[in-house]
């Protein structure tokens, strides 16, 4: 997970992107699934955020776990990371 709250918008990032459902909606289409027996089913993505290719330069501190990296040594992302501003957009 990337420490998205220290990236400072127009260096770090350009865009972010969160989607929210709002209640209302939620209910609004549970209660047409209702009069049209459409079939429901409940999914949770857990990887969603894995795959996404990033248009700009972000780099990290290597994690401390990590033995293969040198003293000041950081890691240049190619693709976002949860916690990233940007990575709902990508």
């Amino acid at each position: 997970m990337a420490k998205g709250y220290t990236q400072t918008e127009g260096i770090d990032y350009l865009e972010t992107f969160s989607p929210v459902a709002n209640m209302t909606i939620i209910r609004l289409l549970l209660s047409l699934a209702s009069i049209y027996k459409w079939e429901l089913k409940q999914l949770d993505i857990n990887n969603v955020f894995l795959h996404g290719e990033l248009k700009e330069y972000v780099y990290m501190i290597a994690h401390s776990g990590l033995t293969s990296i040198q003293p000041r040594q950081v890691c240049k992302l190619k693709k976002a990371l949860y916690g990233l501003k940007q990575a709902g957009r990508e």
